[in-house]
């Protein structure tokens, strides 16, 4: 069978580098590691490593993670500040650690150790960004007390900003069946400090299994928390049922949810075959996804299937 590599919007700009990876014998994982390191150190995407949205304070704190079909091993980090690469960081979680998670000060003392390579996250336009929601939403009363000063009744749900509900997702089959996937992303806008998104927990944001399939979710990280999204998806194929079927039993249940922050969601799956569904709650505009296949001279841009 084929190779696939699945990415949405976000990861078209690393597409070119995963496939590179494939190409060059690397596992599902190198190629899911090389698309996601691209887009982490492309300003051009707000939502992603360099140039993403910080917390209400000022400061990029980055979420990813990385999973293994064959083996179901992980690796994650939240909250990382000032290293430019989130996805090699989680990867190395997985490999040199005998943990899943690292979160806050913890996972930046851990990249300190591997070497992991450090930058500026907050690029001159979110800098900029970030001053102009300062004075449009607090008030001059807070602002000359900041930061010291009560945060909860600051952080606004993220509808309407483009950068704040935004992940790059890859998920990849190579030719004889292995499964991987990962996920990186900065975040809820000016979101509370120590915000964890659903990218960085395993079976919300991210599942792969090479018996069954994968998933990864972007968009509203509560909701996909809360559901369990992604290793849902991977259990309603487990039963039996096809990539489609499996992606809409689970959308049905996250329309469930009642209360709390709702808001857009973005489902990517592949079976074990590497048949993909992409499908979208179809309130959060047109987003696009990215689609290769062993033996295509580049990859296709598609239109997720809207569900609402």
């Amino acid at each position: 069978m084929a190779a696939v590599i699945l990415s949405n919007g976000e990861g078209g700009v690393g597409m070119t580098a995963a496939i590179a990876a494939l190409a060059a014998g690397g596992s599902a994982m190198d190629a899911v590691e090389a698309g996601i390191r691209v887009v982490e150190r492309d300003p051009s995407v707000r939502s992603v490593g360099l140039g993403g949205a910080p917390n209400i304070l000022g400061e990029m704190e980055c979420d990813a993670a990385i999973m293994c079909g064959r083996t179901r091993r992980t690796g994650a980090v939240g909250a990382l500040k000032q290293y430019l690469h989130a996805i090699s960081v989680a990867r190395q979680v997985m490999e040199r650690t005998p943990h899943v998670m690292i979160v806050g000060e913890g996972a930046s003392r851990f990249a300190a150790e591997i070497g992991a390579e450090r930058a500026e996250m907050l690029s001159d336009q979110a800098r900029a960004d970030y001053e102009q929601w300062l004075a449009q939403h607090v008030s001059p009363a807070a602002r000359a007390g900041w930061p010291d000063v009560p945060l909860a009744a600051l952080v606004r749900p993220p509808m309407g900003s483009s950068e704040s509900r935004g992940t790059v997702a890859y998920l990849v089959r190579t030719g004889s069946g292995e499964l991987a996937g990962g996920v990186s992303t900065s975040g809820w806008a000016y979101k509370y400090p120590g915000r964890i998104s659903d990218s960085c927990i395993i079976g919300a944001g991210l599942y792969a299994d090479d018996r069954y399939g994968a998933a990864a979710c972007t968009h509203t990280g509560e909701m996909i928390i809360r559901a369990g999204l992604a290793r849902a998806v991977v259990s309603h194929m487990q039963q039996g049922g096809s990539v489609e079927d499996a992606c809409r039993e689970a959308f049905d249940d996250l329309k469930t949810l009642k209360g709390g922050t709702l808001g857009p969601v973005i489902l990517h799956a592949l079976d074990r075959e590497g048949n993909p569904c992409v499908l979208t709650t179809g309130n959060d505009g047109d987003i696009p996804y990215w689609l290769w296949r062993e033996g295509m001279s580049e990859p296709e841009r598609h239109m997720p299937v809207k569900q609402g």
